[in-house]
């Protein structure tokens, strides 16, 4: 195993952390109108609190360690979907400044504006993301513009019909995730009304996940081709789709632990089937395959690989352990006093 495929593993794992790990803050957000008043919503805001911030940093330093592994698929793709970034870059500052407001006044107004930009905060950035991996699937319109490749087409570009439903999936996705996550924080009243959700949540994951399903196996040729060369990848779908199946034999036996570990799971493993699907690719133009870009001709040179391999060897288990922590300390129910949000 060469040093460019363990840093197209290496971000593939970043990104796996981010999505399971955010992925259920987004959903408690997405979810955060549908509670009844604002004790409960305070229990939302609360039960995501010592983490948010915490979990947006496996996103940055996905950031990071492509622009340093692999510089121009960042400059590619940063300046094609610069619009897309910034209003990504918006839902998430809005999404954090509303737990920081929100309860600084005590004002039904004040409260309620915040709750939706914080909802809609988490909703746009849910469904950015999911457009994202839909162009990744489908390839962007990228060719070599004098020496460099560069992005040809326009925003609109970007929103077609399958990056759309992919995105939608990624809502249903998330909602889900979140809500299996609230089953585990909340308590009483409130943690009926939230397991009370579960059907309905896992519901639209499932009809969504066989939409996708469906659309790339008949839309996008290609997406099996790796799996045609190396069997073993089914493994990937075989974890997808036994997790899938365990979130709703746990549902049905109450046990939210395991329905929650299972969606973890699940997430991890559509991680896993982005990277087999785009393997050894990091962005494949839909122009021209001569135009992609890969883990070879997209690379820093063997010696930065070299050097930030050794810093990140050196730096996991810090971040891991500070995480771990985190969650063992803030581990039980949530509850609400005078100094939380």
């Amino acid at each position: 195993m060469d040093l460019n495929t363990i840093w197209f593993l290496l971000l593939g794992i970043l990104l796996a952390g981010y999505a399971i790990l955010d992925g259920f803050d987004l959903g408690v957000g997405i979810l955060h109108p549908f509670v009844r008043n604002d004790r409960d919503r305070r229990v939302l805001l609360n039960s995501i609190g010592p983490f948010w911030d915490g979990n947006e940093v496996w996103l940055v330093t996905f950031g990071g360690a492509m622009f340093a592994a692999f510089p121009e698929v960042y400059a590619t793709v940063f300046s094609g979907f610069y619009t897309a970034f910034m209003l990504l870059l918006y839902a998430l500052i809005f999404r954090a400044i509303s737990l920081e407001l929100r309860s600084k006044l005590d004002h039904p107004a004040w409260r309620r504006f915040w709750d939706w930009a914080f909802a809609l905060g988490s909703a746009v950035a849910t469904l950015l993301f999911g457009v994202a991996v839909g162009n990744a699937m489908t390839g962007i319109p990228v060719k070599e513009v004098n020496g460099n490749i560069e992005y040809v087409g326009t925003f609109f570009d970007l929103l077609g019909p399958y990056q759309l439903l992919v995105g939608v999936f990624a809502l249903a996705m998330f909602t889900m995730h979140g809500n299996l996550y609230l089953c585990l924080k909340t308590e009483g009243e409130l943690q009926q009304r939230v397991r009370g959700w579960a059907a309905k949540t896992f519901t639209f994951f499932l009809v969504t996940y066989l939409a996708v399903t469906i659309y790339t196996l008949a839309k996008l040729g290609h997406a099996l081709d790796n799996f045609r060369a190396h069997p073993a990848a089914w493994a990937a779908v075989v974890v997808s789709v036994l997790a899938i199946v365990n979130i709703l034999r746990s549902l049905a036996k109450n046990r939210p632990m395991g329905a929650f570990l299972s969606s973890a799971v699940a997430i991890a493993a559509f991680n896993g089937l982005l990277g087999i699907t785009l393997w050894p690719n990091l962005v494949l133009s839909n122009l021209d395959p001569a135009f992609n870009l890969d883990i070879y001709n997209a690379a820093s040179s063997a010696k930065t690989l070299k050097v930030m391999l050794t810093i990140a060897v050196l730096g996991m288990p810090f971040v891991l352990a500070y995480t771990s922590v985190i969650y063992w300390v803030f581990r039980g129910k949530v509850q609400v006093g005078k100094m939380t949000y």
